[in-house]
């Protein structure tokens, strides 16, 4: 009785260990490339492994890294935000406006209102108003892009005050808090995507939009949420970099919404949408950062660099589309 209980334990310990791999390949496939890459550099740049280095890894990986959440969400859906640059530049000066005249506690509440406000809109034009959103989220990063310099007259804000600051550089030990931020975020993103009916709706949008709204789906109310995380956690991520370099530039976030997108592709998440998990997108954006810096620790030009990023992402795409049909 012992044995075959221990044996019916194994067997199905196999099973999910099989669909766990099945589920995760091109995670799994990408990882490798990132430990590839992490074996290779550690060998040709001396610096790469010292503290000061991850933790400057660590520290790059973290606002784009924020951003790729809600990407990942909003490309989920089948749909992309090209917004979130300009987001995080408008909803950070804004707020950095109302901080400097009032106090740090009500800067931050305006910032995170500000970008969230855009990224309802963005979703209400894109789900109610049934617009394609490369033109809704490329016209609005224009418009934010536009106001942070008629706000900002194209000055930045400076001398923040050291609790606002803190935001980006305090530390719990030996850890900034952002690194928990970047964390927490994450596994509350992971947890949502696969164990909650938000998440299995989104995929569900993704995949078939038609056969979820069939389903009871209501599309339009979860494509739109996708679109407001989208904007909150740019709004989120602004606040930790102005935190971290203590000022608020109109160029703030200048890039991001490319930077991304490449890291949630190179994640293994279809653009074509209900295809990809947070845990790819997360690998994806560490893959970005360490091939740059990799790049800057050999002394590369940086003219070389974005060849050298856009071919990673043409190979991830290649490289997923690869894994799906395989599996499918």
């Amino acid at each position: 009785m012992a044995q075959a209980a221990a044996a019916t334990i194994r067997r199905t310990t196999r099973r999910a260990s099989t669909r766990w791999v099945e589920e995760y390949r091109v995670e799994l496939a990408m990882l490798g490339v990132l430990l590839l890459l992490g074996a290779v550099l550690s060998v040709a740049a001396d610096n790469f492994l010292t503290e000061r280095n991850l933790r400057n890894v660590m520290w790059q990986s973290t606002a784009i890294g924020i951003v790729a959440i809600g990407q990942t969400l909003v490309i989920l859906t089948a749909g992309i935000d090209l917004s979130v640059g300009g987001i995080a530049a408008l909803s950070g000066m804004v707020g950095g406006k109302v901080m400097v005249e009032t106090n740090v506690a009500l800067g931050i509440i305006v910032t995170l209102a500000v970008a969230t406000l855009i990224g309802t809109l963005n979703g209400v034009f894109v789900s109610y108003g049934k617009l394609a959103p490369f033109i809704v989220t490329l016209g609005m990063l224009s418009i934010c892009t536009s106001l942070t310099y008629v706000i900002s007259d194209q000055a930045s804000i400076a001398g923040l005050p050291d609790s606002y600051r803190e935001l980006g550089r305090g530390k719990i030990g030996s850890w900034q808090y952002y690194i928990f931020i970047f964390i927490a975020l994450y596994a509350l993103g992971h947890v949502m995507l696969t164990r909650t009916r938000p998440g299995r709706f989104i995929y569900a949008i993704g995949s078939n939009e038609e056969a979820a709204r069939l389903s009871g789906v209501n599309v339009r109310a979860f494509k739109t949420m996708a679109y407001i995380i989208s904007g909150f956690l740019a709004g989120i991520a602004t606040i930790i970099l102005s935190g971290r370099l203590g000022v608020i530039d109109p160029d703030s976030g200048s890039g991001w919404e490319l930077q991304s997108i490449a890291g949630v592709v190179i994640g293994g998440t279809s653009l074509f949408g209900g295809k990809g998990s947070l845990i790819g997108t997360v690998i994806g954006v560490f893959l970005i950062t360490v091939l740059n810096n990799g790049l800057n620790l050999l002394r590369v030009s940086p003219f070389w660099q974005g060849s050298a990023v856009g071919a990673v992402v043409i190979l991830s795409v290649l490289l997923e589309r690869m894994f799906r049909n395989r599996g499918s």
